[in-house]
């Protein structure tokens, strides 16, 4: 476990020798789970930070934009989501948006790393906002890829929402077409697969293209969108699937419509209309 020299912490991004610094102000956690590095600090830029294994994950002040992003464009697209299943996201802050939704029934959230969980509910109450409190979640500690393939129980939205795909980490399983097909057995007749894509950008697509390319041969609708983070100092992509709707085609109008009648709006401080066409909407025309 590398130690944090000098109070920085250094995001180094490959091939292209570039590197991204945060001075810290104190650290809160820094510890070695049985699957990867965990540093959870204060930064005077962006307020706390959770990084796994040298790569940012979430920072305080623009989680929003993530997590918002991630969730609430595949839930709108479905005309009533009761059961949801989430893989990863164990800061909280998915299955915190999930249940904005007032329609949610069930919840369940399995992550492979239940000390990292911990950590997050400890300190990053600012995520989860009490989520992992609520009655309707169920909290399983497993690795997604196994707890596709045992239950039986299908799900109206499953979201993925783990680490980028790097050698011999946690997440890698979790990023082949075998999966994905797995995944799309679970879902229930409208259902909808939302995975997070990694960085989308000129310099950076090749897992994003990849992971597009094997949806597309297990769905018929396939959208991929995109948000900046600035904390990733990145365009992030996401993923849309499904065999029911083209969520690209939902209009803003359409989309403010469903976040009045189900409450929204005023909790979002992202995700809108204008916001929705705006992701889907990319170089190329490409969604």
């Amino acid at each position: 476990m590398k130690a944090l020299p000098d109070m920085l912490r250094c995001d180094e991004i490959r091939p292209w020798d570039e590197q991204h610094r945060y001075a810290i102000d104190k650290v809160l956690f820094r510890g070695q789970t049985k699957f990867q590095d965990v540093a959870i600090f204060v930064t005077e830029e962006y307020g706390k930070m959770l990084v796994t294994d040298g790569s940012t994950q979430s920072a305080q002040e623009d989680e929003y934009i993530y997590h918002e992003s991630l969730v609430h464009p595949g839930l709108i697209a479905h005309p009533g989501p009761h059961r949801v299943l989430v893989i990863g996201g164990g800061e909280g802050a998915v299955i915190r948006e999930v249940f904005r939704h007032p329609t949610i029934e069930r919840v369940v959230m399995v992550d492979i790393d239940a000390a990292l969980v911990e950590q997050c509910k400890k300190f990053l109450p600012e995520w989860h906002q009490g989520a992992f409190q609520d009655p309707r979640l169920e909290l399983v500690f497993a690795d997604g890829k196994d707890f596709i393939a045992k239950t039986k129980e299908r799900f109206d939205c499953i979201i993925v929402d783990c680490g980028d795909a790097q050698e011999e980490g946690p997440a890698l399983t979790l990023y082949t077409e075998d999966f994905y097909r797995a995944v799309k057995r679970r879902l229930t007749a409208p259902g909808l697969l939302v995975v997070q894509a990694m960085e989308l950008s000129g310099l950076d697509c090749a897992n994003h293209v990849t992971i597009h390319k094997a949806l597309r041969r297990i769905f018929l609708h396939v959208n991929l969108y995109a948000s900046f983070v600035p904390s990733f100092w990145a365009t992030w992509g996401f993923i849309v699937a499904n065999d029911t709707i083209d969520v690209s085609q939902i209009a803003s109008i359409e989309v403010d419509k469903i976040l009045q009648a189900r409450n929204l709006a005023p909790a979002l401080r992202y995700y809108d209309g204008m916001k929705h066409n705006h992701m889907f909407t990319l170089p190329g025309g490409e969604n």
